[in-house]
């Protein structure tokens, strides 16, 4: 008995996240690349990013930004996100060289109604920018080097949001 009201539980949960249903199979270069040559869409294909270089004297610390560029039409969701079954935007990156994050501010939501949501979500749009705070141990590698990250996403249209997915990043870094 009880394992049919989970079952039905189950089942009835799933009916009403038709948002996070749709699934592809294939990383396209863009959405709308990919909706005209009928390939399906992913969330990396939706989202593009940029950095820009960091320097940090050492043992100290420096903000670095992440530029994340959502293609019109469609949106990521925030961190956090409104529903904890979606997944929300967020950033890791590694440390390296004696170089480490301190902390990562995500920029304030748009809040949006769409048709597939029971409520409003918490959304990026558009352009918006993450701020990374980085620190250099007094022990860090002088110079410049990379930090390699990843910017994990999850892309929606206004109908379906698109399997989550991570895109590669680098911060160039400078320890003075």
């Amino acid at each position: 008995m009880r394992s049919r009201q989970l079952t039905l539980l189950l089942v009835v949960s799933l009916s009403w996240l038709p948002g996070c249903s749709k699934q592809t199979a294939n990383q396209a270069s863009s959405p709308l690349q990919s909706q005209a040559q009928g390939a399906p869409i992913t969330s990396q294909g939706a989202v593009s990013v940029e950095t820009a270089p960091v320097q940090i004297p050492t043992g100290g610390s420096a903000d670095g930004f992440i530029q994340v560029k959502v293609q019109s039409g469609y949106h990521i969701n925030a961190n956090p996100p409104t529903y904890p079954y979606l997944k929300a935007t967020e950033v890791e990156i590694k440390p390296s060289g004696g170089l480490s994050v301190g902390f990562i501010t995500y920029p304030n939501s748009i809040v949006k109604k769409f048709p597939f949501a029971e409520k409003p979500l918490a959304i990026y749009e558009g352009e918006t920018q993450l701020k990374v705070l980085l620190k250099a141990a007094p022990s860090a590698n002088k110079g410049t080097s990379n930090l390699a990250g990843k910017l994990k996403v999850q892309a929606c249209d206004d109908q379906v949001c698109y399997p989550p997915g991570e895109i590669e990043l680098t911060i160039p870094v400078t320890v003075k």
